[in-house]
């Protein structure tokens, strides 16, 4: 079981890798950049949440220098995405579309990360939302975007409730690759249900 739950873990990471790389990739290419400054984006956008994860949890060197080929899949997806961006015409519904299955993807690694620390429920679903989120915010302050997360559509409420969800799937003694897939879709389908609905949090202003 436990090489099984590694191999969904690791899965799951390239995943939301792809997806981030895909997503920083091609709000680059909205703002025009050359092809390093597309392959920065994707880059910080991908390793970003991670980073931090591992910083604060003291699991250095962080994962992404533990593991070389990480670094090469984002490579090769900043890539293929500059190659083959002018195929998709909706470039900002496929931005978007990567953005929130890398939330998904990524909030499910904290999560897990947290566990294996033996970290409590409340600080395992936080390091799942940093997972999930900071990637995206180092991606929208090096654009000279307001991040995400700062707007008022619903973000990383999403994570938090995914994080939840995947807390009680895996107490109820579920499948693991069922919980984690479970987890990473209520993420992605409230990310999709709050911007068709212009759904958000309640404004102060």
């Amino acid at each position: 079981m436990a090489l099984y739950d590694l191999n969904v873990g690791e899965v799951i990471t390239v995943l939301g890798t792809f997806s981030f790389a895909v997503s920083g990739a091609f709000a680059a290419m909205q703002k025009r950049l050359d092809v390093f400054g597309v392959l920065i984006i994707a880059f910080a956008t991908s390793v970003g949440g991670g980073t931090l994860r591992d910083i604060l949890i003291g699991d250095t060197p962080v994962f992404w220098l533990k593991n070389a080929n990480y670094s090469l899949l984002i490579l090769i997806t900043g890539i293929l995405a500059m190659i083959f961006w002018k195929k998709i015409k909706m470039l900002k519904i496929t931005l978007f579309l990567f953005d929130s299955l890398g939330l998904g993807f990524f909030t499910v690694v904290g999560l897990q990360k947290g566990l294996a620390f033996d970290l409590s429920p409340g600080i395992c679903v936080a390091l799942g939302t940093v997972t999930g989120c900071f990637g995206g915010i180092v991606r929208d302050v090096l654009l000279n975007n307001i991040p995400l997360i700062f707007r008022k559509e619903i973000y990383a409420t999403a994570c938090i409730i995914g994080g939840l969800v995947y807390l009680l799937l895996r107490y109820l003694d579920l499948d693991e690759a069922i919980v984690k897939f479970t987890a990473v879709a209520v993420v992605f389908l409230i990310r999709i249900v709050a911007v068709k609905y212009q759904l958000s949090l309640p404004r102060i202003y």
